[in-house]
């Protein structure tokens, strides 16, 4: 690598950081590319060298500190379900609650684009397609015909546990243990992951 190659990577990571931050500190809608070239040091046109919106930006912090997590989290489920325990499962919500605190500041941003900014739907809709492409082992005990429900049912699993980790950990709407949410959340849903007896 060059020293120029090694300039434009420093200056694209300090992009991704500082764009993380502003988004967290201020919100997405409040942010400008102009606040963040300014907060970086560095013009609109070298912003725009490494990014072309600021939805892209957030494309980019989201597929470089959510997204590939978020994929391992469900590859570690698609083996939680194997086992077949509800007390693996349990084990996995957990584990899932503790990668939304590590991500939880990150999260309204990630709303709010999707509130404002119609193409990035697709963008949410790709990254919840993803996860239950990380089950294969899930996928295939539910059989060719029934894999589109064994993909709903991951996907409701998913917008339970964000929404209950937004009212949880964000807004401090439930006042309720992590480890006691768990194992709610396990008693309701380790049942309907289940596939269907043949």
């Amino acid at each position: 690598m060059t020293l120029r190659d090694e300039q434009k990577r420093q200056t694209r990571l300090k992009l991704l950081l500082t764009s993380r931050e502003l988004f967290v500190s201020r919100g997405y809608a409040a942010v400008t590319i102009d606040d963040i070239a300014s907060a970086v040091g560095c013009s609109r046109a070298t912003f725009y060298l490494h990014f072309s919106s600021k939805i892209d930006v957030l494309q980019k912090i989201s597929a470089e500190t959510m997204e590939q997590r978020a994929v391992a989290v469900y590859a570690d489920l698609d083996q939680a379900l194997e086992e077949g325990t509800q007390e693996a499962f349990t084990a996995w919500v957990r584990q899932s609650l503790a990668w939304f605190e590590t991500n939880k500041d990150i999260l309204p941003a990630w709303d709010e684009a999707l509130a404002l900014e119609p193409e990035f739907k697709e963008i949410a809709k790709k990254a919840i397609y993803d996860l239950p492409m990380a089950m294969p082992k899930y996928l295939a005990r539910w059989g060719d015909g029934r894999q589109d429900e064994a993909r709903l049912r991951i996907e409701l699993l998913v917008s339970q546990l964000e929404r209950f980790f937004t009212r949880w950990a964000v807004q401090g709407t439930i006042e309720f243990s992590g480890d006691a949410a768990a194992d709610v959340l396990g008693d309701i849903w380790f049942p309907a992951l289940q596939p269907p007896a043949n």
